[in-house]
Order: C-alpha cells, then structure tokens, then sequence
C-alpha cells in the first residue's frame, strides 16, 4: 500500500469518526424529545480497482422498528375510541344524579309511589293528593329535562365529529406533504430521518382519531388504509367530506362520511367509499357509537320507562271518576276513524250522575252482544241510545267525547266487574283516554289492538323511513316503507318481511297491535329506528311510528304532563268508583270514596307489558336502565385505564428501540473519539514516513 492510499484512509477514517460524533451530539440534543428516533451512521468499505481504500460515508439513518411502531398506531386508536366513549358516557351518568340523590330519577318515582301510599292513609285529603300529582309531574318533568340534556349530549359528539373530520384532512394532508418531502430527500440520497419523524408523530395523532393500517413503500413514502380497508392515502391525497361538520344538530339521522379525491381546490370526485359506523375505529369511531347508538338506545328505553308509567296510572284514573263527576269527558286522539272496527270484548258502564251523586241515567254496552263487525259509529250509536237524551256521544276527527245533558249533570265511566271492557289489555276508557292522569299530544299511550285485517290508512306518497343498525350501531341497512303492497295492517307486516330488512329478522303483529321485530340469530342487541315518518292514518295525525310501538322514541315523552285541571285543583283526581249496581234515583258516588288511591299503590306495583321489553314492573324496568347505563360508564372508565397502559407500553417498547439513550451515546462517543485518535495516528505516522523519505532523496 503506498503511503497516498495510507493518508487517503486515516482521512476517511476520520471523517468517519467525525460524523458519528455529528450524530452523537445530534442524539444527545434530542434526548427526551417525543418521537424522536436516534440516528446512526452509514459506513461502508470504500474499495478502488479492487483494493479497500477506506471508508464510504452515506447519510445517517433512523434507528425505527416498524412493527413496533405499527402497535403504536393501533393502540392510539383503541385509547382515542376509549377517551372518546368514557368521557360522554361519564356525562351521561353524571346527568342521572347521585345513586340515592333526591333529584334523580329513581327517587321521583319512589315519591309517586310514596305519595300514593300516603292518599290512602288520609283519605284522600286534598294536601296528599296535590304532592301525589306534583310528584308525578316531577317525575315526567324529570324525564324530559333527562331526554333534553342527552340531546345535548349528541348534539356535542354531532360537533366533535365535525371537528375530528377536520383534523383527520388537515393531517392527511400534512403525511402526504411530509411524503412528497421524503421522495425527494430519498432520490437525492440525503437523509431522511427529520421528516420521517415529523411524518410518524403526524400518524401517530392520526392513528388516535380513526383506525389506520400504515404500508411503507419502497420510495420511501406511506400508504394509508383505514381498518375497514377504504383507502385514504396512497399516491394520491383523499379527504374525508362530511355536509354537517361542525354544525352540531341532535336529528334522527345523519350523512355518512365520504371519501373524495383531492385536488388543489380541494376534495373533488368521490372514491364510492366512505365512513359511516363505528367500526372505523379511534376517536371518530367512538364518537359515531356514542351518536348513532349508546345514545339514542338511552333516549328510546327512557321512553319506554314513560310509556309504561303512563300506562298503569291512566288504567287506575280511567277506572275511576271524581265527585261531582265533570260535565263532559273528552278523549284522545286515538288514529283511529268512525268505521274503525271496534274490537273490544266484555262490558262497560256510561253513566250520567248528578251533582249529589244519584244516577240519573246509564247503560251497559256489551261489546260480545255488538258482534266482531261492530265499528267505532256503533259504539256511539250504542251509548245515545242508551243514555236516552241524558248524554250525548261523539266521535269526531279520531276523538271520542260524551256530555251529560242537564244541569250539573256530569259524565262517569266503570268497567264491568264481571267481564271488563277489553282492547289490546285496556279497557274502554283508557283506550280513549277519556280520564287520563297523564297526556301527550304525540300519543295515544296506549297499544293500538289493530290486527291484520284492519287498514292501516295511509295515503299514496306517504312513506316511514326505517333504519337497522347493529349492536355496535352500524347501519345494517334501511328501508322506505310504503304501504304499496296492499291496504292493511297484515299487507304492511308482508311488506317489511319482504324488504331488505325482512333479510336480518322477521315483523309480525302481536296480539295488543304492535309490530315486532325478531332478529336473526347472531344479530342480538340490533335494533330498529325510524328517522323520517311522512304517514298519517286517515287524516288523524297519528303516523305509522306512533301507532306501531316499534320504539319507544314515539312515547310522546316531550309532549307529556299531567291534566293541567287535575294539577290546579286536587278534586279533579278520579279516586272514585261508580256503583254499576245503582238504579235510576240512587246513590251512584259517594264523596267520601278514595278507592282509586290503593288501586294507584297496587298498580305501581304491578307489571307492565311493555312489547319488546317484555313484563316487568315499572321499578324495576328503570333500576335495570339507570343501572346499565352506569355500568356502561364503569365499564368505559376501566376500557379507558386499559387502553392508556396498552398504548404506553407500546410507545415505551418503540421509544426503548429507537429513543436516545444518554449512557450508550457517551459510550459511542467514547468509542468514535478513539476511532478519531487511532486515525489520527496513523495519518501522523503516514505523515512522518513521507518526510523521513523526503530527507533520505535529499
């Protein structure tokens, strides 16, 4: 080896020795900096016609795992969804109140039943009967300032997706921007290690806000996958294109999230794919479970806690009357026409009572004795010509009303003793609501005891949008009902088991009128929505929601309150019962008969059939719903604590393989420092070698 080859090696040698330490001290700069990888030199053998002639310096590089940083992403987005879930759901539960606080659902409900209690040993006492009624409208008071405020819940996780869509573009855009920038160092050869880490931190915080798969390619950049497959980033940029981002409205249902090309004005065509459920993981995905699903499942089984409660105290004040009774009773909306068939069996009483409690007149209609054909205009007919001129019948625009003639007359109604008066588990009464306790405009708050045979009503056009979703609340599919395949309720039912829904379960009618979805096996927890309803049964302004019993979020809850008579005047409570015994002059009522008030205590404790729900007392039913919804939010909590160490263990196992270390730098810094020296000796002793033949030509 001649002495040039001799110098032209220490030189690289300590070229070598100084970019390592380049390197180093670069390390060491950055210790303790998150997502920062240490570099590491390039050294190759140099080698010239075949003969080493030193050291080939190339560019430092990252010291990264991909593997390990991959477990990064996935655990990111398992802590995003996590994060996302158990701060809603401890909102959800901090609105229920305290376990055992006087404000909170539960507790207003054990005050109805206190109450109760209590009219029976005063008997009935205007104070009692007054915080009977008050606590009744506590407690729907109650329900629907719950019902409001969890509508505020999703109109929140509405806006916090608008912004998680934002961030997600931004940060598509800034990974294919540090891409491009990647390329063009790799093709110069230069080092790529600064933007490679800005481009890993910028997917890490994307991984956290919607499940991603990462593929290296071979120039140098990054694909991005979403976990369902749909593609966000390859050579060319995407965009996420949500209509509603950012506005933030509590509605029935909402667009889904689709992903379009990019250009330089911004997203433009789209790709046919898109976003939509929860299944996409991180915060986003989190997100859409809390709007789409955990919510609103809430919101529908809070109604259903109000139907049934409505329900048991309407069947006790419709069985009941006050004393005097009033001069007119008028019903509800019912959905229902005159040539509606009528569909009761056993009996009931119409009675017209005077001031002093005397019947004056009444009859007994017997539903078996009016025949299967008999319609709602028979019942009518049935009760004037019974009452003789003493009271007077209507059923006008889907409501019944009858009016006692004379003055101070008024109007009572009693089930028979022996067969009482029967449609879907109600008696007549109820079923017309012709005493409620509890009113709403949106609903009849009673099964509607339709069957097959009889038409549902609604006109050409008219159509209910029905959605099914899964138990993790993604869109199975939906459907746009009708009424197309023929007139009734039967043809309805064929028409939904023939739609794509009918693919996942089946529809049937039950016996009080309802339509029930069964689901397939393997589908347990799926659930069915109705987000738009365009019918209307024959012009009566009841829909096919509100008569189908399909959910509980057509209970009528928002609309719902006590009789404002009954609220401003305790008298007006029917505790009285009408003596069906009683003949024409003889004592009807009794003003000192508070019976209704122990039919209130046995009936709150009873069951309640509640369709899909099943039987159950309305007690239990919400115990079971308070307290499911506080284990969900326990359960979140401990997802959330899970979730976190996962994701920092990962981060800790990627940061431990590619972090800086102070104690292996120095060692380094040891080690090339006597590399640097070592080189220098020998390009010292090269040197002296050169002047000692240098003085010997001389």
């Amino acid at each position: 080896m001649s002495l040039s080859e001799i110098l032209g090696t220490a030189v690289s040698g300590l070229a070598a020795a100084q970019a390592g330490l380049r390197t180093v001290s670069n390390n060491i700069a950055n210790v303790g900096v998150a997502g920062y990888a240490r570099e590491k030199v390039s050294l190759s053998t140099g080698v010239t016609s075949g003969r080493v002639s030193g050291v080939v310096i190339g560019e430092p590089q990252r010291v990264a795992d991909r593997f390990l940083e991959a477990t990064v992403y996935q655990r990111s987005g398992d802590y995003g969804r996590a994060d996302a879930t158990a701060s809603y759901l401890d909102r959800l539960q901090a609105l229920l109140g305290e376990p055992g606080a006087d404000t909170g659902l539960p507790a207003r409900l054990d005050a109805i039943s206190s109450s109760a209690v209590a009219m029976t040993g005063a008997a009935g006492s205007q104070q009692t009967i007054s915080v009977f009624t008050g606590n009744v409208q506590d407690a729907l008071s109650s329900m629907q300032q719950l019902n409001r405020d969890v509508s505020g819940l999703r109109t929140d996780v509405e806006s916090e997706v608008g912004y998680t869509v934002e961030s997600i573009n931004n940060l598509l855009t800034r990974i294919n921007d540090l891409n491009v920038s990647v390329v063009q160092q790799t093709g110069l050869g230069r080092s790529t290690s600064g933007v490679a880490d800005q481009r890993m931190n910028a997917i890490q915080e994307l991984s956290s806000l919607v499940g991603i798969t990462v593929r290296d390619q071979p120039d140098g950049r990054v694909n991005i996958e979403t976990a369902s497959g749909a593609t966000l980033l390859d050579t060319r940029l995407r965009q996420l294109s949500y209509p509603s981002a950012g506005i933030g409205v509590d509605q029935p249902t909402y667009p889904s999230i689709d992903i379009r090309f990019a250009d330089a004005a911004g997203a433009s065509a789209l790709t046919g794919e898109r976003l939509e459920t929860a299944a996409v993981g991180g915060k986003l995905g989190g997100l859409l479970d809390l709007r789409d699903r955990s919510l609103p499942q809430f919101q529908e089984q809070l109604g259903v806690t109000f139907g049934g409660l409505a329900e048991a105290l309407n069947s006790v004040s419709n069985a009941g009357t006050t004393v005097p009774p009033p001069a007119t009773l008028v019903g509800r909306q019912t959905g229902m026409v005159g040539s509606d068939r009528l569909g009761f069996t056993g009996a009931a009483t119409v009675a017209v009572v005077d001031s002093s409690g005397k019947l004056v007149a009444s009859t007994r209609v017997d539903f078996d004795a009016l025949g299967p054909s008999a319609t709602l205009h028979g019942l009518v007919s049935t009760i004037n010509t019974g009452l003789g001129g003493a009271g007077i019948a209507t059923f006008i625009n889907g409501v019944l009303s009858i009016t006692a003639k004379g003055s101070g007359n008024g109007v009572a109604i009693a089930q028979d003793p022996t067969v009482p008066s029967d449609r879907a588990g109600v008696g007549m009464s109820q079923f017309f609501g012709m005493n409620d306790l509890i009113r709403s405009d949106e609903s009849a708050l009673v099964p509607t005891g339709f069957t097959a045979t009889d038409p549902h009503g609604f006109g050409a056009g008219q159509t209910a949008e029905i959605v099914l979703r899964d138990a993790s609340g993604r869109a199975l599919t939906k459907y746009s009902m009708t009424g197309s395949a023929g007139p009734t309720f039967g043809n309805l039912v064929t028409e939904l088991n023939g739609s794509p829904l009918g693919k996942f379960g089946s529809f049937s009618l039950d016996d009080r009128g309802r339509i029930q979805f069964k689901p397939q096996v393997g589908l347990s927890g799926a659930v069915l929505s109705i987000p738009s309803d365009s019918t209307d049964r024959f012009g009566t302004d009841r829909s096919f929601s509100a008569l189908a019993g399909l959910t509980g979020a057509s209970s009528g809850l928002a609309a719902a309150q006590v009789r404002p008579d009954v609220l401003a005047n305790a008298s007006k409570l029917p505790l009285a019962r009408l003596d069906t015994t009683a003949a024409v002059g003889a004592q009807a009522l009794g003003p000192g008969d508070t019976r209704g008030a122990t039919a209130f205590v046995e009936r709150l404790g009873q069951t309640v059939d509640l369709g899909k729900d099943g039987v159950t007392t309305m007690e239990r039913f919400s115990g079971e719903l308070l307290g499911r919804t506080g284990l969900q939010a326990a359960q979140a909590k401990s997802s959330l604590t899970d979730a976190t160490s996962r994701q920092d263990d990962a981060i800790n196992r990627r940061d431990s393989f590619s972090g800086v270390n102070i104690d292996e730098e120095l060692s380094q810094m040891v080690v090339l420092q006597n590399s640097y020296s070592a080189a220098a000796r020998v390009l010292s002793t090269a040197s002296n070698m050169y002047d000692t033949l240098l003085a010997m030509v001389r």
